[in-house]
């Protein structure tokens, strides 16, 4: 039935793709944004603006569209949204937005990120001004890192006329999503436009300056009216298993941290990968998908290994199959017991165990267990760990912040235990996705408005 399809994104030829950086979806061009905006039901009650987190008015920026008035949808758009670019490439809209679409019970849901991102590149194309910004109120607010949470709830300060600084301990602002998140799947120049639309809204980003050694928290909240510390998860975490501290095992954050930040890829690179016959990347998230789609871009054979099955994978659907497409190997129910390594510590393989699913507890959630005499040898030079990460609170260096028994920042709302500090993102929750983080970013900046005033 017609309408019943979405209209799907062209994308590069996996084989061709599987050997560059650059992004592999192309996005929509006119013709295809408007056909995807005509399915629009524009329902009474909009449950895919209930399904994002910062509650985008999704289906008036999709009119606007229709209307061919771009400018006007981005307006619409910026009014919840900082980084519509941004969220556009890596939002889990159909777990979002998508799935609470009206249009998805007989059919495809509208392609809402698309539509985003379509308009977002447009303004960029087009340079469309953000919205007009408040005049200054007097009130000084200081951000601890620059990832979505911090760089969102600048934003939001900055155009109700917050003096607004953001402090970055990396030479380049974006955090996570500057060094995490690849080339070909979030363009650097994407991110590079984000931040300077919230220079020209006045926020000031200043990069190298590590809270906590070169100013200390404190000092912050004694100079600021308020602080917002959202430093991230960027601990990576290790199996613990014997050989991890061989030449060629790595954490998923220093291949692309290397990759993204140092250009790893580029020929004479100063920080350059181990040269790799083969790697295996042990995990099964967006970010085990990054580091093995990076390290299939450097002309390497690459495992995906996860010791679950397809089905529980936790990576976003178009990742899973994009990574296919490229020619990733699949190695599900696996799970290595040890590192083999030769008499100069080098990694020659890892020994490695079938597992299977149990039958469902009362949680529903199927748990593995190891299938006794399976266990096997593979062959490898280079080994990821791609297993999560946990809170890096170098920022609080010295303060008297109150954590969790997780190691996590403890908040009421957005609110730490020191006076105006406030903090979001995944220093309090732990690693989640952008959206989540610029949906805690939102949130305290309401919190700091309604704290400090205006």
């Amino acid at each position: 039935m017609e309408g019943m399809e979405k209209v799907e994104m062209r994308v590069q030829n996996p084989i061709e793709r599987s050997k560059n950086f650059n992004e592999v979806e192309l996005g929509f061009n006119k013709e295809e944004a408007i056909k995807e905006a005509s399915r629009c039901l524009h329902c009474k009650i909009p449950k895919c603006v209930e399904g994002c987190p910062v509650n985008i008015m999704i289906p008036e920026f999709i009119s606007a569209i229709k209307e061919d008035d771009l400018e006007k949808a981005y307006n619409i758009i910026l009014e919840t949204s900082s980084l519509p670019a941004i969220c556009g490439r890596v939002c889990p809209q159909e777990k979002q937005c998508e799935a609470k679409c009206i249009r998805g019970i007989k059919g495809d849901s509208i392609a809402i990120g698309s539509l985003e991102r379509y308009v977002a590149d447009e303004a960029i194309k087009n340079n469309f001004k953000s919205l007009v910004k408040k005049k200054k109120n007097g009130k000084r607010v200081a951000i601890v890192g620059s990832g979505p949470s911090g760089l969102t709830c600048a934003g939001d300060l900055a155009k109700e006329g917050y003096d607004v600084t953001i402090f970055e301990v990396l030479h380049k602002a974006g955090g996570v999503l500057t060094y995490g998140i690849p080339e070909f799947r979030l363009p650097k120049s994407i991110v590079d436009n984000q931040v300077e639309s919230l220079k020209q809204l006045g926020v000031r980003v200043k990069t190298n300056v590590p809270i906590g050694n070169a100013i200390s928290l404190e000092e912050l909240s004694k100079e600021y009216d308020a602080v917002f510390v959202g430093s991230g998860a960027g601990l990576p975490k290790f199996m613990g298993i014997e050989g991890e501290d061989a030449d060629g095992v790595f954490s998923a954050n220093e291949i692309l941290t290397r990759i993204n930040l140092m250009g790893a890829f580029k020929e004479k690179a100063k920080t350059p990968i181990k040269e790799a016959k083969a790697a295996y990347v042990i995990g099964g998230g967006n970010v085990a998908m990054d580091s093995v789609r990076s390290l299939k871009r450097l002309g390497v054979e690459t495992h995906l290994m996860y010791r679950r099955g397809e089905e529980e994978l936790p990576a976003r659907l178009t990742e899973v199959r994009h990574a296919k497409e490229e020619g990733i190997i699949f190695d599900l129910l696996q799970n290595p017991l040890k590192i083999l390594v030769d008499e100069n510590n080098n990694v020659t393989g890892m020994e490695v165990v079938n597992m299977e699913l149990t039958e469902p507890g009362e949680d529903g959630r199927r748990s593995v267990k190891e299938i006794e005499g399976s266990n096997h040898e593979v062959k490898c030079d280079v080994v990821v760990m791609a297993l999560g990460t946990g809170p890096n609170h170098e920022a609080l260096k010295d303060s008297n912040i109150k954590l969790t028994d997780r190691g996590l920042i403890e908040v009421e709302g957005t609110k730490t235990s020191m006076k105006n500090v406030f903090a979001g993102g995944d220093a309090v929750t732990g690693a989640a996705t952008v959206i989540l983080a610029m949906e805690a970013g939102k949130k305290a900046a309401k919190d700091i408005m309604d704290s400090i005033g205006v």
